[in-house]
């Protein structure tokens, strides 16, 4: 198995509190019928969800993200060019408002307006 693959089934056995919240929300199609993945490689980088049939990737950011602004703005670069759209989230947005962040996904995946 590649380091890429292999990195992603650790971070898959060791999800943050907010991960794991959002994965109980998200996992089996259970938001609109969409099936996510976690913790998926795509364009040499780990999505922490991704929607394969919407071409979606829910990035969730912790407090170190706002160090690395520019290494982020790269990473959604490489994933747009793969043909994907991103869109981020704070852990404490995750774990505070969670049905806030549910309703913003639903309209990345055009289901409500």
């Amino acid at each position: 198995m590649d380091a890429l693959r292999h990195r992603a089934r650790t971070l898959r056995n060791a999800p943050t509190d907010a991960e794991h919240r959002l994965w109980q929300r998200l996992r089996g199609g259970q938001l609109a019928g969409v099936k996510f993945r976690r913790q998926m490689p795509i364009a040499g980088f780990i999505a922490d969800f991704a929607a394969p049939s919407a071409r979606l990737i829910v990035e969730l950011d912790g407090g170190q993200h706002g160090e690395q602004i520019e290494a982020d703005a790269r990473r959604t670069a490489a994933l747009n060019a793969a043909g994907y759209r991103v869109v981020r989230y704070w852990n404490h947005d995750v774990l505070q408002r969670t049905e806030m962040v549910l309703e913003n996904i639903l309209r990345a995946l055009g289901k409500v307006d």
